[in-house]
């Protein structure tokens, strides 16, 4: 399995626009011609590739912040996290999961963690982003599209030259 992650323009609609998720599961990501209307400030759109095969999608939201007060300015919101249909139950969620560590601080240096809220109702989901490297906050977000939500945190370890101790 040759999986990797890139950043996606919003000019390169073509090249993701066939990842679709089953219709029972719009309801927690969305799809991705509506993550490419909703044209949001502060949110980047991101793809998993199995070789050079768009296979997923997802948001990073460098304003999750302004939208729930969990959240710290240092911190981005993941949303939207998809694979296609076509693609399910071979792991590749959770192995897109543990790719995160290394490639959001290569894009986002300065950011802290990754957060992300997942509905109560999707235990697919919540077992995925966990097995991935997430932790449970053990808080719950009652508003939600579909319901009550987990948050979720993967704190980031950006790979920094340490200081000499000086003593």
């Amino acid at each position: 399995m040759s999986l990797h992650l890139r950043p996606v323009s919003e000019t390169e609609f073509a090249l993701v626009q066939n990842v679709e998720v089953e219709p029972d599961q719009t309801r927690f990501s969305g799809t991705v011609a509506q993550a490419f209307e909703e044209a949001e400030e502060g949110v980047d759109f991101h793809a998993l590739f199995e070789a050079d095969q768009p296979v997923g999608f997802f948001k990073l939201d460098q304003l999750y912040h302004q939208q729930y007060d969990f959240v710290r300015a240092q911190d981005l919101g993941l949303r939207a996290f998809m694979i296609d249909r076509r693609c399910q139950g071979r792991g590749l969620a959770t192995a897109a999961v543990k790719l995160l560590p290394a490639y959001v601080p290569q894009h986002y240096p300065d950011r802290h963690s990754v957060i992300l809220t997942v509905n109560l109702q999707n235990p697919a989901a919540i077992a995925c982003y966990l097995k991935g490297g997430f932790t449970d906050t053990g808080e719950i977000v009652a508003q939600g599209l579909a319901g009550p939500q987990h948050i979720l945190q993967l704190p980031l370890h950006p790979l920094r030259k340490s200081e000499p101790h000086r003593g």
